[in-house]
């Protein structure tokens, strides 16, 4: 049984490599920062969430006690990755789109992130000018 357990193990450890190799590749590789941005949130993500599984099975199958850190982590990365690629792809569109090269808004009319007031535009244009 403690064969299978280690079998499994491994499993987790080989495909966890894998797409931690793939992520990384994939950020190095790809041309645009927002295609390289869901290179390593996507596939490292699923890597790293392959190295807690297999400890969660080390903790179980060959210590023999259940350890619950694991969750915790993967809690912490399953919140915090979606997040900080949402502030990358944000920073993006604010260093090189302007309102013109987006896609059309919809309903909305504008996209929020160049949703400026008129007064700071002709306020901001002001200070240039002095």
């Amino acid at each position: 049984m403690e064969t299978a357990f280690e079998a499994l193990i491994a499993f987790f450890l080989i495909v966890s490599g894998i797409f931690g190799f793939v992520g990384s590749y994939g950020l190095l590789k790809l041309k645009d920062s927002m295609s390289r941005l869901h290179a390593p949130t996507k596939a490292t993500t699923l890597g790293v969430g392959g190295v807690l599984l297999a400890s969660i099975f080390h903790s179980i199958a060959i210590e023999h006690h259940l350890s619950l850190h694991e969750l915790l982590i993967t809690l912490f990365l399953f919140l915090t990755a979606p997040v900080t690629a949402h502030f990358i792809a944000k920073a993006h569109i604010h260093m090189s789109e302007t309102p013109e090269s987006l896609p059309g808004a919809e309903q909305d009319g504008i996209w929020a992130t160049h949703d400026v007031p008129v007064d700071e535009e002709t306020e901001g244009d002001k200070d240039s000018n002095a």
